[in-house]
């Protein structure tokens, strides 16, 4: 199944979008170009202004400047149902009175079509749910709601796809189930989905490209593996997943690598990994990059960066163990140990902690930090 029927699939353009309440301002001059046919994620904390970005998409806030293009349409001043775009909110919004065959067919219907039976069947296949077209939505469950949410979107052949924060109201096992299943339908249908969301699992479980927002500014944007493993500020390092990082000063080089001087110790980084070449930065590595070894261990390969501290915290999680170390200088850092054997680090342990160069980033410091 396609969305040919309907319209053609065509890139999504925001162009110096900006919205304002007041003083305060939500979207802060966004431009971007989600393209056509891909899974699109929105991602930040409360208030950054993804929902507002979203919802001047949909048509439902008017942007105080800026335009939105749908392929080479300006649908900036067009009126919600006018607009090849159509929302999935979290509350789904079904109609409890209508069976599931008649909320999706709902917008086909409004619209004047006759012979609605095949297309709604065809999008009930789709999302899995043929055999309970005449049940009720009351007699679905959270993740079931949701596909219907989804058909009744579909079946109107947006071009676009908005989602708004649409598994919040689903458990954990079943949120993740939903991501396999959104994702699915996406490849199938080749509909763009523009996913807003404050879960970075989420994002990176389902998304091609993600964009991380902040105070109304996209702070980095990509495919999820390249933001995780090589953030570009503070802000995305600690946002998108979490992040051991430490302030220093470049204090030469070694080959291809940086030397960094921090806090008594010496690190290396990859040059090209580092937004900066000298001065004042913060050294980071992400807490699964991590080993963890006792204090008096000769197994630290020579190349490694390393740091002394001790166990400050271990927490069993099946998997894995998450320890926290206080170091020499009075920071502590989180380390993802895969449990390959019952031996565990105690409380009061004197560890060396220690990782290769180049799973090492370097950030500018923030103002004030």
């Amino acid at each position: 199944m396609t969305v040919a029927q309907g319209s053609e699939v065509q890139d999504l353009n925001l162009v110096d979008l900006v919205k304002s309440f007041g003083d305060f301002v939500a979207v802060d001059d966004l431009t971007l170009t989600i393209p056509a046919g891909s899974f699109f994620a929105l991602l930040g904390p409360s208030g950054c202004g993804k929902t507002t970005t979203l919802r001047m998409v949909a048509g439902l806030e008017e942007p105080t400047s800026g335009r939105i293009m749908l392929g080479t349409q300006d649908i900036t001043d067009e009126k919600p149902y006018k607009r090849q775009v159509n929302t999935v909110f979290q509350s789904y919004a079904l109609f409890p009175h209508l069976d599931i065959f008649e909320n999706v067919a709902f917008g086909l219907r409004r619209r004047g079509v006759k012979n609605v039976d095949a297309q709604v069947n065809d999008m009930l296949e789709l999302v899995e749910l043929g055999p309970m077209a005449r049940r009720k939505p009351a007699q679905l469950s959270g993740g079931q709601q949701q596909r219907v949410a989804v058909a009744r979107a579909l079946i109107n052949h947006p071009g676009v796809l908005l989602l708004d924060e649409p598994l919040g109201a689903l458990d954990l096992k079943l949120r993740r189930q939903m991501q396999i299943e959104l994702k699915r339908i996406q490849d199938e249908v080749g509909t763009t989905f523009v996913h807003v969301t404050h879960d970075q699992e989420e994002a990176m479980t389902m998304a091609d490209t993600v964009a991380v927002m902040n105070k109304g500014r996209i702070e980095q944007m990509g495919p999820p593996v390249d933001i995780y493993d090589l953030p570009r500020t503070a802000f995305v390092a600690n946002f998108l997943g979490q992040s051991n990082l430490a302030q220093g000063s470049v204090s030469g080089t070694s080959g291809d690598n940086l030397v960094v001087s921090s806090s008594g110790a010496s690190f290396t980084l990859p040059s090209e990994r580092s937004v900066r070449q000298d001065g004042d930065l913060l050294i980071g590595v992400r807490p699964e990059k991590l080993a963890i070894d006792a204090a008096d261990a000769d197994t630290v390969p020579d190349r490694h960066n390393r740091l002394s501290g001790k166990v400050t915290d271990a927490s069993f999680t099946g998997v894995s163990t998450q320890y926290l170390v206080m170091t020499t200088w009075g920071d502590e850092w989180i380390i993802f140990e895969q449990n390959r054997s019952a031996d565990l680090h105690q409380l009061g342990d004197e560890v060396v902690i220690h990782w290769a160069p180049e799973h090492t980033f370097g950030l500018e410091i923030p103002a004030g930090g």
